[in-house]
Formats: C-alpha cells, sequence, structure tokens
C-alpha cells in the first residue's frame, strides 16, 4: 500500500465514470472549460485573498491566563508563516503530494497553520484527538501511514509512547516536529512538558525559521489540480467501534467552510473563539472559515467558563461554538467567572437553552464527521420569535433541515428507502446527501460501500419529520431502549430531566429488567454537586415523579442514579454511554415484581441510587 492516500473505494470509482459522462452529455455548442472560467475549489485559496484584503488585520491571538496576549499574529504574517512551513515540508521533510501529514495537538496557534500550510505543500492533514491514549495514537499513525506528525509540547509524553509502539510493530516511524508553544500562565509546566525530549527530530519554530532563510517566500503553492483531491482525513470518535478514517475532498472542505459561515451568520472579520476542537472534523471546518471572512482565531488550550467570558471581554468575541457540555459551562458559571462587556452582548454558538438570559444567540446544528462537521441547521424563523420561551426552545431543540452545502437531509425507512411522512410520529432513519459529504473512508472500501448504500449517506441516527418539515432526532439506533415492546428514545427521555431545575446533566440507557426485558436508568449530575436537600433517595424519587408527570409512563426511568462527578465523556464532548450501560448492566437486573408494579402505580418507585464516576 503506497504511503500517499487515494481514493481507491468503488464508489469513488463509480463517481469518476460519472462525472466523465456528465462532463460529455451537457456541453452547448461554444463553451469551452480552462483556466479562465475553472479553477479548482480549495480553501488554500481563503488564505490568499484575505492576505491580500485584510493583511494587518489579526488572524491568530492567544492569551496566557493572566499576562495578556501571548501570541498575535496577522494574515500578512500568517501566510508568510504558512508558505515558510509548507517549503519545510516539501523541502526538508519529503514531503510529496497526498502524504498524510498527523497533527496531535490542543487548539494552539499552530494548528491553524498547519491547517494551510499542510494543503500548501500538497498533502493531507490528519488531525489527531488530543486525548487519546499511545496505544489508540499509535493505531491511528500506523493507518494513517502519516509521513510527519507534529506534537504538543503538552502531549508529547502520550506521542513518544505511540511512536514506541508504532516502531514495535514493524511500521515505518513518521517525523516527530514538536511545537513547544504553551499559552496559559496555569498550563506553563505541564506535567508531559517537563519529560526529557527525546527522539525529536525538529522543533516547529526552528523549522520555519530555517526555511525563511531559504526560498519559502518564493515557494510555489502544490494548488490541487482535480478539487476532488483529498485535503483531509479526520478519523471518527470511535464509540462504538474502531475509529475509521474520513476522507475530506478540497471541494468538500470549500463547500462546506462557506456553508459553515452562513449558518453561522458569520459578517466579514468575525473574532471566532476556539472552544471546538480544531481536531474534531477540522474544527467544523471553520478553521478554513474563519479565514473566509478575515476573521480572527482566539486559541485557548483549556475551554473553562472563565476562559470563554475572560475571552468575550478581552478579545470582543463574536462567534463560538460547543457540544452541550461547553453550554453547560456557560449556563452554570459563577458569577466570578463572568465578565461582561458594556452594554453585554450576544454571541452565537451552537446547540441549546437557557443562553438567551447570558446573552447568547443560539444556533442549533447537527452533523457527522462524515459530513465535515454541521450538515443540518434548525433555520430560525421571525414569526418564531412572539412564542413563550418554552417554546421557543422546544422549537430550536430540533435539528431542522439541511444547509446549503448538501442537496438533500431526509428521513427514510432503511428498508425500503421511502420517505416517511412529516407526522412528527413515524420514526425513520436521517439520511444525507450532497457536496459536503464525505469522499470515502480510507482503505475501507466495504464500509464505504455500505455507508453511501442507495445514493444516501446512513447516519445511524433515528429521527421524525414534523409538520413544517423540520427534522427531530429521537436516538442513535444503538441507544434505543426496547422496553416491553415499545421503542423509548433515550432523547426524549434526558430533555425531561433536563427540565427539572437542579439536573446539571443527565443520560439516560437501558438497564435489564425481568419482566419488560430493560428499562430507562438515569444517569444525573446535579447543579453544585449537591444530593438535594431532602437526601438522596428523595431527591431520586423526586426526578422519577417528575419524569412520570411529563412522559407516558412506560418512558419515565425506573432508576436514577445521583452521580458526584461530570458523566464520562469523548474528546468531543459526547457522553460514553457505552461505559453507563456497562454500570447499569452490572447494577443487575429490575425485580420482576417490583418493576411491574411500579409501571402500573401512580406512585411507584424501582431502583435507585448514587455513585461516584
Amino acid at each position: 500500500m503506497a504511503a500517499s492516500l487515494e481514493l481507491q473505494t468503488p464508489v469513488a470509482a463509480a463517481a469518476a465514470l460519472l462525472l466523465s459522462t456528465a462532463s460529455s452529455t451537457i456541453s452547448m455548442e461554444g463553451t469551452v472549460l480552462c483556466s479562465a472560467n475553472h479553477a479548482p475549489l480549495t480553501p488554500i485559496s481563503f488564505l490568499e485573498r484575505t492576505a491580500l484584503v485584510y493583511p494587518d488585520r489579526l488572524a491568530i491571538v492567544a492569551s496566557d491566563g493572566s499576562a495578556g496576549v501571548a501570541v498575535s499574529r496577522t494574515w500578512r504574517d500568517t501566510r508568510a508563516r504558512c508558505l515558510r512551513l509548507a517549503a519545510a515540508l516539501t523541502g526538508r521533510l519529503g514531503v510529496q503530494r497526498h502524504d498524510v501529514v498527523a497533527v496531535f495537538a490542543q487548539n494552539i496557534p499552530a494548528v491553524c497553520e498547519l491547517h494551510f500550510g499542510v494543503p500548501m505543500a500538497g498533502a493531507v492533514i490528519c488531525t489527531l484527538n488530543s486525548r487519546l491514549d499511545p496505544a489508540m495514537a499509535a493505531v491511528l499513525l500506523r493507518h494513517s501511514e502519516a509521513k510527519v506528525v507534529f506534537v504538543d509540547r503538552a502531549l508529547l509524553g502520550v506521542a513518544q509512547k505511540a511512536l514506541v509502539l508504532v516502531a514495535e510493530a514493524g511500521a515505518r516511524r513518521p517525523v516527530l516536529v514538536l511545537i513547544s508553544e504553551l499559552l496559559d500562565e496555569n498550563e506553563r509546566s505541564p506535567p508531559d512538558a517537563k519529560i526529557k525530549v527525546t527522539r525529536v527530530d525538529y522543533e516547529y519554530e526552528h523549522l520555519l525559521s530555517a526555511a525563511a532563510a531559504g526560498s519559502s517566500p518564493d515557494f510555489a503553492i502544490r494548488w490541487p489540480a482535480d478539487e476532488n483531491e483529498p485535503i483531509a482525513l479526520n478519523y471518527t470518535s470511535g464509540t462504538t467501534s474502531r475509529p475509521k478514517g474520513v476522507i475530506y475532498s478540497h471541494r468538500g472542505a470549500y463547500l462546506s467552510s462557506l456553508a459553515a459561515v452562513i449558518v453561522n451568520a458569520m459578517a466579514e472579520t468575525p473574532v471566532y473563539l476556539w472552544t471546538v476542537p480544531m481536531f474534531h472534523c477540522n474544527g467544523w471546518c471553520q478553521v478554513w472559515g474563519v479565514a473566509a471572512q478575515g476573521g480572527t482565531n482566539v486559541c485557548v488550550r483549556r475551554v473553562t467558563a472563565a476562559a470563554i467570558f475572560d475571552s468575550v471581554a478581552r478579545h470582543g468575541v463574536t462567534h463560538m461554538g460547543g457540544a452541550p457540555t461547553v453550554l453547560s459551562m456557560i449556563v452554570n458559571a459563577t458569577a466570578d467567572e463572568r465578565r461582561r462587556q458594556p452594554g453585554g452582548w450576544r454571541r452565537r454558538v451552537t446547540v441549546l437553552f437557557r443562553m438567551e438570559e447570558q446573552g447568547f444567540l443560539v444556533i442549533h446544528s447537527y452533523g457527522l464527521t462524515e459530513t465535515y462537521g454541521p450538515a443540518t441547521v434548525c433555520t430560525w424563523k421571525p414569526e418564531w420569535d412572539a412564542l413563550p420561551a418554552e417554546e421557543r426552545a422546544r422549537i430550536k431543540s430540533r435539528q431542522g433541515l439541511h444547509h446549503v452545502g448538501l442537496e438533500a437531509a431526509d428521513v427514510k425507512d432503511p428498508a425500503t428507502m421511502r420517505s416517511v411522512p412529516a407526522d412528527g410520529r413515524t420514526v425513520g432513519e436521517v439520511m444525507l446527501r450532497g457536496n459536503t459529504v464525505m469522499s470515502g473512508y480510507y482503505k475501507d472500501g466495504g464500509a464505504t460501500a455500505e455507508a453511501l448504500a442507495g445514493g444516501w449517506l446512513r447516519s445511524g441516527d433515528l429521527a421524525v419529520r414534523e409538520e413544517d418539515g423540520y427534522i427531530k432526532i429521537l436516538d442513535r439506533s444503538k441507544d434505543i431502549i426496547i422496553s416491553g415492546g415499545e421503542n423509548i428514545s433515550t432523547v426524549e427521555v434526558e430533555a425531561a430531566l433536563f427540565g427539572h431545575p437542579a439536573v446539571e446533566e443527565a443520560a439516560v440507557v437501558g438497564r435489564p429488567d425481568e419482566y419488560w426485558g430493560e428499562t430507562p436508568c438515569a444517569f444525573v449530575k446535579l447543579r453544585g454537586g449537591g444530593g438535594g436537600g431532602g437526601g438522596g433517595a428523595a431527591v431520586e424519587e423526586e426526578l422519577m415523579a417528575f419524569c412520570r408527570a411529563r412522559l407516558p409512563r412506560y418512558m419515565a426511568p425506573r432508576t436514577v442514579v445521583v452521580v458526584e462527578e461530570e458523566l464520562p465523556k469523548t474528546a468531543t464532548g459526547k457522553v460514553q454511554k457505552v461505559a453507563l450501560r456497562e454500570r447499569a448492566k452490572a447494577m443487575g437486573s429490575l425485580p420482576a415484581a417490583a418493576s411491574s408494579s411500579s409501571r402500573r402505580a401512580p406512585t411507584g418507585t424501582a431502583g435507585s441510587g448514587r455513585s461516584k464516576l
């Protein structure tokens, strides 16, 4: 297998044939396709334009947590550094077209630069999850066949152990380039930063300085000859199975970046706070979208409520994004953590409620790694502004419709491929298709063909379509609880729990049940870490009663476990339900008598507990 990343799947071959056939049948007499009217779409062009339009505008800033701005670079500076990076990659490091260049780092300024410098070298950027352990990092480095890996100083210990495992497996060890910048004052000496530096081939700033001494200002960018060439390789989170390598094209990244700009109503020169991991779908393609608008990237190594409010006040942040955990930080911020600009602010983030009170404007998006990040958006309509707050939150909690980069998003019966009726009741699978769907899975043509079967990307998410056509996701197919023949959406049960003022986090999984097969088991973290004034059992009964008053009885939790620490999560903020299912299974089955009576009795309860996760 060649080290360079190529599209070698049956789907890609069929697409190439289709494009070839189309080009020979749609032409009109007198039309031509030439360099005057056609250029391959690529996000590289965003940097080239912005460096001309906004050369002196800040491109990247990073605060050290106490002493002000530690990093400050303009778009002119950033373009020059990216050119030096590309020159170093193609020269000293010997990177060829379509070679994979891995990045193992937190949200630091160098990662922004690598998103342009690597494609400028004609290579494929592969941003690895910064929370990987050495074993999984080694697996992905071997699978991607990365020729070079750029490593954050704070993650050096993990990376070095991973490289030892790569070598022990008989695979070629990638060249290691160390990125030494540290941002937060309190993070000046993270544990991995204190270890002895060994087997480091190059240091990032030294590499750029050496390139500056050469001819990098005149470096000829390796533009893609075909816009469908790969630009990025992103591994799925691996919460349900071994991660797959998702291939992004220059064309898809370009269109997804512009779609992200539109979805987030990003005007010229936004200020974007990096609370989304840049390793996750290339920061939902916002790392390129911010450049398209001549914006400023505000980098923070650690995402905390204090860091968010400080960045908003210090840098005038206009946009940010994040999973529900980020929004929970904002909603539950203490008075000391909040800092307000004069006159307040309105800010755009992605996903849900209680945010308007804090002065944030919320945009709800939904997507997958396979769709370059967000694929749908709950587009807001002016007539909804006058609705009560709870109804506005209900409407906004839906996943909405496809954004402008996609052709369609639908809810279909996966067996017949027919669209379900827009009745809010008939359940189907969310399916998507269009220009911002992945090119395929790296080295896995079978999985690619399965995922794209029938001309649609199958998401694995179960949903309904409401009367206005908007999609509302009920659950992942693997997370649905089947209780006594009834399908229970854990998402709906969790939504009911979040309506209780004491609940900060909630996740629902199935627990074995002798009578019903399985019943809902809720793991809950309370605000302030408390257990309620009435004691643990009283709080758990209160939560079950709260749900019974708002849900059909069969959907209400039969077990509530109040945890003292936050729920286990992936690096992208998703709750690890696999771990919670194992805990629920270990609790054993609910007795048949207690379970059956609890389902019928108006005040019955069966199973509660407290746990430290």
